[in-house]
């Protein structure tokens, strides 16, 4: 990283609405928000875009995707990896999209508290983090998907697992609210839901280890920015440490006047991967680092308020050939981070009821080796 002047003012009102217009203008009649128009829609990316649309007034588009949500959560608490045209395209489930409700959730009720809202979706939230807990390995690592059949794929990948321990804490401070404000949960009260939030925070627990102490535990992706970046998002690292890891291949990633690359060895800028990042480097204390990022990702806003996906700078072109709602939305969530919004609160992690603190010893999972604290 490197010290730079004060970017020029990120977007206004009117050009965050702008975005998120087209975003809604992608979604589809059941409420599914696919990554362009005709493409498929997941979990993970539906929620991102939600979440924006929420932040931007488009209360009736983001209303039909947390319904769209609620209708095709299956029994076990999954959702599929993808849908197309209303149907299921991909039929395994990968565990990062389905925790990732809890975030959502919890960014919706911090923006509006609306008990009504929490009283629905806290028993959707429930079910997908059981279902992901359940497939934590023993030494603490989270299995990326489960086969159609049951089967788990015993792999790990730092993002989705970094991305997963925040859905955690996030779910843990979920359940603190409903004991707080007495929403009738069922089942889900007293001592009950104070074990759903203990078993979850155990699992973020050995999770948290894992990520921190055993780098072997997970597949090499070194040369994805995210795998860079998302520790540092996710909350696995901050702080000093997080600032070295950020700093450590920042001109492996970084294009001046660009923005990120996808992966270290293309010529290849994406626009949400940069919003990520500029997340990341805010939380980090490194706002203006952040803050120029996401300015000189602007190369790539259209017109109509909606982004190309990234720019292949050796053949100067924008690739792929899409505008996709998941780009739009991390715009919308990085210009909220760095304005200080809701968004901000929740990826800072501070106050958060019944969220973990980053900072705090990070307890030993199965594998026997001695606990040590996060940075």
């Amino acid at each position: 990283m490197r010290s730079v002047e004060p970017a020029a003012p990120l977007l206004d009102a009117g050009a965050l609405t702008a975005t998120a217009k087209a975003i809604a203008a992608v979604q589809e009649a059941d409420g599914a928000i696919p990554w362009y128009p005709g493409g498929h829609t997941d979990a993970w990316d539906h929620l991102e875009c939600a979440m924006a649309l929420d932040l931007c007034g488009q209360a009736g588009a983001a209303d039909a995707a947390w319904d769209w949500l609620r209708r095709n959560q299956r029994a076990d608490g999954s959702w599929a990896t993808s849908y197309l045209g209303g149907a299921v395209r991909e039929d395994f489930v990968d565990s990062n999209q389905c925790a990732y409700v809890a975030a959502a959730a919890l960014h919706r009720w911090l923006l509006f508290g609306d008990e009504e809202f929490l009283a629905g979706i806290w028993p959707v939230v429930r079910r997908a983090l059981d279902f992901v807990v359940a497939l934590q390995a023993p030494s603490g690592q989270i299995w990326w998907a489960r086969s159609a059949d049951g089967a788990h794929y015993p792999k790990a990948l730092v993002t989705g697992c970094s991305s997963t321990l925040h859905s955690l804490r996030c779910g843990m401070a979920l359940a603190a609210v409903i004991g707080e404000i007495g929403i009738d949960g069922g089942t889900d009260r007293g001592v009950q839901l104070t074990e759903v939030a203990a078993r979850w925070g155990r699992a973020a627990d050995a999770l948290h280890h894992a990520l921190l102490t055993h780098p072997e535990y997970f597949l090499p992706k070194d040369r994805w920015s995210m795998d860079w970046y998302y520790p540092v998002l996710g909350g696995v690292v901050r702080g000093p440490a997080g600032r070295a890891r950020l700093a450590s291949r920042w001109d492996e990633f970084i294009v001046d006047g660009l923005g990120a690359r996808c992966v270290a060895d293309e010529p290849w800028v994406t626009g949400a991967e940069t919003c990520e990042l500029a997340i990341a480097l805010h939380l980090v204390g490194e706002t203006e680092s952040a803050t120029r990022l996401v300015t000189d990702m602007q190369c790539l806003r259209h017109e109509s308020g909606g982004y190309w996906t990234g720019w292949q700078f050796a053949d100067q072109v924008f690739w792929p050939v899409e505008q996709s709602t998941w780009t739009g939305a991390a715009v919308i969530l990085a210009v909220d981070t760095l304005a200080g919004g809701i968004t901000e609160t929740l990826f800072r992690g501070d106050g958060l009821p019944g969220a973990a603190v980053p900072t705090l010893p990070v307890l030993p999972a199965a594998c026997g080796c001695p606990s040590q604290d996060a940075a």
